[in-house]
């Protein structure tokens, strides 16, 4: 499977058996394979996405003095601004060519002690920025949902398995900027080679060649969606619960030829993640005598913080 296939999200949602059958085979086959797939006839609406990157597009164009007002390093670069450079990929020695925001859960005022969630940044100068972030992010996790729910049918468990973990859970939208590199950049890339850490990833903005999937095989495969689709790929999480059998795909976002390095890059990812409690042991499901167990039990929430030590956000 050298191409990344594409599946309609109405396909499941309809009252067609075979159309919804068809569905849960393809994606899972494909997140089985090779951890990726670019999927249509989700929620979000072209207007919706046109006023998030109009509103991305204006925090990004504001002066560094006023972006670093909204950079919180006691929140682990969990919420709010992180600049050029600050992060890296597991096991890189160059921080990627990259600025960007984080959005987060957005708990009913009755349920907040029940999670111990650093609060959403407000950007003063930029009244809908916040509004238009919150509602791109209630869209996505709804789409999350349903993809999460194909899933849990194709490895055999119940359809609703998943929903008791993503109800608030620590997901987080992350607008991207990758600025314009006049200079040569050595050998800093815009996103290193790595693994994301959650349950699955929904990408907006991979239209235009840069994000690249490794293949089982070694090679690198352009992973580029239709304008109506969003490139959803497995997390590590997802991959050590069902023991690898949904894979966790190495990916980067390679630097263009000079001329192209020279404009601004936008993609904006909403990494879904469950509460911090759910229990990522591998699932009895996906154990048999050719696949033993392959992974030690672990929270989600201590996974994360791991990764996050890992990459340079959170410190011992």
């Amino acid at each position: 499977m050298n191409n990344i296939p594409s599946v309609d999200l109405r396909d499941f949602l309809s009252n067609n058996l075979e159309k919804k059958e068809r569905f849960i085979q393809t994606i899972g086959g494909a997140f089985q394979e090779i951890g990726f797939c670019a999927v249509r006839g989700h929620f979000l609406s072209d207007e919706l996405i046109e006023k998030l990157y109009n509103q991305i597009k204006l925090f990004f164009n504001l002066s560094d003095e006023v972006k670093t007002k909204y950079e919180h390093p006691e929140y682990s670069g969990q919420r709010g601004y992180v600049a050029f450079g600050k992060e890296s990929a597991k096991g890189s020695k160059h921080g990627d060519l990259k600025e960007y925001w984080h959005f987060g859960q957005y708990i009913d005022e009755e349920e907040k002690n029940k999670y111990n969630y650093f609060p959403n940044i407000s950007v003063d100068e930029l009244p809908e920025f916040n509004e238009v972030g919150k509602e791109v992010y209630v869209t996505l996790e709804k789409t999350a949902k349903y993809v999460l729910r194909a899933l849990a049918l194709y490895l055999k468990i119940d359809e609703n398995y998943f929903d008791q973990y993503i109800h608030n859970g620590n997901s987080i939208l992350r607008p991207i900027h990758y600025p314009p590199i006049l200079e040569d950049p050595k050998e800093a890339v815009r996103a290193a080679a790595h693994g994301d850490i959650n349950l699955i990833t929904l990408l907006m903005g991979a239209h235009g060649k840069g994000l690249q999937v490794q293949h089982s095989n070694g090679e690198w495969i352009d992973a580029v969606a239709q304008k109506n689709e969003l490139m959803i790929n497995i997390g590590d999480m997802l991959s050590r619960h069902t023991n690898n059998l949904l894979k966790s795909t190495v990916h980067r976002v390679v630097n263009p030829d000079k001329e192209l390095l020279k404009k601004s890059r936008y993609s904006i990812p909403f990494f879904m993640h469950p509460v911090s409690d759910m229990k990522l042991n591998v699932l009895e499901s996906c154990i048999c005598e050719e696949y033993p167990k392959s992974f030690n039990d672990i929270t989600a929430g201590d996974f994360l913080n791991e990764r996050l030590v890992e990459l340079g956000l959170l410190k011992k």
